[in-house]
């Protein structure tokens, strides 16, 4: 841990707060020198008993401006990362890599009109991140965050959602973006009920939406688990939406670090 210390800072944890039965947020002090974009995560280190890191990668749910740093994790019954985070209570320390990573960011899409953000779980993170800059609202005309559970009380950060448009500095854009939940094993007022993919399918997210999903004008980021990645990607290669490559552009930028 010595010989690597000059990789990541220690920093003090300010707040574990329950967001839904099985998922909490973390605040955390922020060095100085951190810098990232909206959409990056960071690895966070918290230490055992017998002085060993575990080591485990997070979106930031904070926005670039922030002082301090926001993190949304799920409870892992028996998880390494997660039972020792337990343990901690505010003023402890947790460990953060100096340098962010990912690549789930607005300057991997090119140029588009509206811009779709599907997530499911805890792949809200980066677009909670996203929609605190003020970059997204400046480049897209319409923005359209789908937000897939599994139960409604997994819906986290809606008041928060609510309230963006509500903010000082994004006032003036207000109406570009729809928040369209998704619950998929109960029926909850206002959400849709099947898979993201399934409605991609059947036409019932855009006709929710009001808006189509074309090559032409839209801009597609998705972050959640491995196998929802890839089943939305393969919908939306069917669609001609294809994923952003350096060697082949596209209209799909993805997020998975598990």
């Amino acid at each position: 841990m010595t010989a690597s210390a000059d990789k990541f800072t220690r920093q003090t944890l300010l707040d574990v707060r329950p967001l839904t039965p099985n998922l909490f947020s973390l605040r955390v002090t922020r060095d100085p020198g951190f810098r990232f974009r909206a959409g990056q995560f960071a690895r966070l280190g918290v230490s055992k008993a017998d002085g060993s890191v575990v080591w485990r990668a997070y979106s930031m749910v904070s926005a670039p401006h922030d002082e301090y740093l926001d993190f949304f994790s799920i409870v892992v019954p028996g998880g390494e990362f997660t039972s020792e985070l337990s343990r901690l209570a505010q003023g402890d320390s947790l460990l953060i890599d100096r340098q962010a990573f990912g690549y789930l960011t607005l300057d991997r899409l090119p140029p588009g009109r509206d811009l779709w953000l599907l997530a499911t779980g805890t792949g809200i993170a980066p677009f909670m991140s996203i929609l605190q800059d003020f970059e997204v609202w400046e480049r897209f005309d319409n923005i359209k965050l789908v937000y897939s559970v599994r139960e409604a009380a997994e819906l986290a950060y809606v008041a928060e959602i609510a309230g963006l448009e509500q903010r000082d500095y994004l006032a003036e854009y207000a109406g570009k973006l729809q928040f369209i939940p998704v619950v998929t094993r109960e029926a909850y007022p206002g959400a849709l009920t099947a898979r993201i993919t399934q409605l991609i399918e059947r036409g019932e997210l855009e006709r929710a939406a009001g808006l189509e999903l074309s090559p032409e004008h839209s801009r597609i980021m998705l972050c959640g688990n491995p196998q929802m990645i890839d089943d939305t990607r393969q919908v939306l290669k069917a669609r001609d939406l294809q994923l952003n490559l350096s060697k082949r552009p596209g209209q799909v930028a993805v997020e998975n670090y598990w």
